[in-house]
């Protein structure tokens, strides 16, 4: 069991872990070793609690697929367990993200020196605005 916070623990089994190769440069052992770490995580049918797959499922993120898939790309170590760890990291920290609590906005009035700055503002931009009119004949 993979702990997001005191009260909600991910199941190890629920996550899928495919191992290619990674890109970019490594030298030779690029092309022989397959260390990078392709992980898939479904939303859908993990068995975190309802609440959480919703808001999951509702943070638009680019990582989460349109069937509610998590897919999570590791190549940054040379190391096959490295990567593996990162990828468990990333998804966790996804976790933790849609599990903290959405903190409810307050309603609050202006003050009224807040209110008087404001109207003064437009006073003073409206007499800017009257001084570009048309030079009267006078």
């Amino acid at each position: 069991m993979i702990p997001i916070n005191e009260h909600i623990a991910l199941d190890e089994r629920e996550i899928e872990f495919d191992m290619i190769r990674a890109q970019g440069a490594g030298g030779q052992n690029v092309n022989k070793v397959s260390s990078a770490v392709h992980m898939r995580f479904d939303v859908r049918a993990s068995s975190l609690p309802d609440d959480l797959k919703a808001t999951l499922l509702a943070l638009g993120d680019r990582r989460i697929s349109k069937d509610g898939v998590v897919v999570i790309k590791a190549q940054t170590s040379r190391s096959q367990d490295k990567n593996r760890a990162e990828a468990v990291e990333r998804l966790v920290a996804l976790l933790q993200q849609a599990a903290r609590p959405v903190k409810p906005r307050k309603a609050t009035r202006p003050t009224r020196a807040s209110q008087q700055r404001r109207v003064q503002r437009k006073v003073t931009h409206g007499r800017v605005k009257q001084l570009r009119g048309r030079v009267g004949e006078d």
